[in-house]
């Protein structure tokens, strides 16, 4: 059976792939599953040369990879390299840390007894990667359980499938084992049963709150391991001692980049009463700078979402809270390449917004942003703090200390100051509520892709 992979660029079919049969899907299984005693044999020095040489393999293919991203989630490709560059980065930082994080825990300092901990790899780890980062998302998981003596099965998501292709070229061409990484292309029914499947011994899932429930129930007749990273709905808090011009030119980007297609974009923002009448004039101003159109010519800016789809369920959620009284301040007349019930869709700026309307509570994950202007950090912190999700919250503030005071109060994974939509692969990327459990990236991420045996050794000397 197959599948196809529609460019939202002008809906024309980009690829067609077969899925996976049952007899590959069992081969890779057992193909992960024998080559993982090899590789764990493999010293942390051995692994890190491979490992290193696999990304350098894969950036030697920047420019056809930065085209392929654009063709097939609609990126514009004047930020597609910027992908790459993040990969490399996350990946060469696990590597660098990994020697360090994974040697035995020293535990000697009782006479008569040798006591360490060592860390033993979990086995055959499955990672489930989406398509709105599928090199930046999927990096998170690969490269550090490969570096722990994993083996690991890859399903990238069917809008994206050239990911998978492209990291198995680049293990093969850096030398790494057969199947220490393999990908299979799968439909819904067979990702749930490799997620069954006794073969696997760890789930990574980056996608939907629906998503991550049939992970879970899938898994729910077994122990295995699972790390999810599900919806996000990111505040924002400008306080009154901001830099205001800093503030809107950072948070414009973290709302619109990638189309609002991010996991940990900014989709509600709360601006303190003194500054909010000069933060959102600016703020759209900024916003109509913004080019919409083809992705794939330098000049623009704004490309279209995934698919029409997702672009409806951003049309509604605008309609529903213009219906209870927002106000929409961005004229989608500046924005000509906008057209209702395509993918293409302009940014829009809504005001007069509460948490009645979906747009402040429910995920967006598109060129949307509702502004509310509050009166103190309490009546911030109650607001963020109003929602079902806990991925990354910010403040904008020239105050440390107060950043720290309220970050300590907001319900997050990641608390920013002065700093939006990134992930710092030295700390540790998690999320809270429905944006999933687990851990992935810096010193941390390696413990769930390992587990601990302890060796308690008495002398009879």
């Amino acid at each position: 059976m197959k599948f196809q992979t529609i460019s939202p660029i002008d809906n024309s079919i980009y690829l067609e792939r077969d899925y996976a049969t049952q007899a590959e899907i069992h081969q890779a299984l057992q193909s992960a599953k024998d080559s993982q005693q090899q590789w764990q044999s493999f010293s942390i020095a051995e692994r890190a040369e491979l490992c290193t040489n696999w990304v350098d393999q894969l950036l030697l293919c920047k420019k056809d990879i930065t085209q392929e991203i654009c063709r097939q989630m609609g990126r514009p490709i004047r930020y597609c390299e910027g992908e790459l560059n993040g990969f490399a980065e996350r990946a060469k930082y696990m590597i660098s840390i990994a020697e360090s994080k994974l040697n035995n825990i020293d535990c000697n300092d009782k006479i008569g007894f040798n006591r360490y901990i060592e860390r033993i790899p979990v086995g055959v780890v499955f990672t489930l990667a989406p398509w709105n980062y599928p090199y930046l998302t999927a990096v998170n998981s690969i490269i550090p359980a490969i570096m722990a003596g994993n083996t690991v099965i890859m399903k990238p998501s069917s809008q994206t499938p050239l990911t998978g292709e492209r990291l198995s070229q680049a293990a093969q061409a850096a030398g790494l084992p057969d199947s220490v990484f393999s990908h299979l292309f799968l439909s819904h029914d067979d990702t749930e049963a490799i997620v069954a499947n006794d073969a696997v011994d760890f789930v990574c899932f980056t996608g939907s709150v629906e998503g991550g429930h049939r992970i879970v129930n899938a898994a729910k007749q077994r122990f295995t391991g699972i790390g999810l990273e599900l919806g996000g709905k990111d505040p924002a808090y400008v306080r009154a001692d901001a830099n205001v011009d800093y503030s809107v030119e950072t948070l414009v980007d973290g709302v619109f980049f990638n189309s609002g297609q991010s996991c940990c974009g900014i989709e509600r923002i709360y601006v303190h009463e003194s500054l909010y009448d000069s933060f959102v004039e600016k703020f759209v101003a900024l916003v109509n700078q913004y080019k919409l159109g083809n992705p794939s010519e330098l000049e623009t800016t704004l490309g279209p979402m995934v698919n029409a789809k997702a672009a409806d369920l951003i049309r509604k959620q605008v309609n529903d809270a213009l219906a209870k009284g927002a106000q929409a301040l961005v004229d989608q007349t500046h924005f000509p390449d906008n057209a209702e019930g395509s993918s293409y869709l302009a940014p829009q700026v809504l005001v007069n917004v509460n948490h009645s309307m979906a747009v402040m509570r429910e995920e967006s994950f598109g060129p949307v942003v509702g502004i509310m202007k509050v009166s103190s950090d309490d009546q911030a912190i109650q607001l963020m703090n109003d929602s079902i999700y806990g991925l990354t919250a910010s403040v904008w503030t020239n105050d440390e200390t107060a950043a720290i005071n309220i970050g300590k109060q907001v319900q997050t994974g990641t608390w920013f100051m002065n700093r939006c939509d990134y992930l710092d692969p030295a700390l540790a990327w998690t999320g809270v509520k429905n944006s999933g459990h687990g851990c992935t990236l810096s010193e941390v991420g390696y413990e769930q892709l390992t587990r601990p045996k302890s060796y308690h050794l008495k002398s009879l000397r």
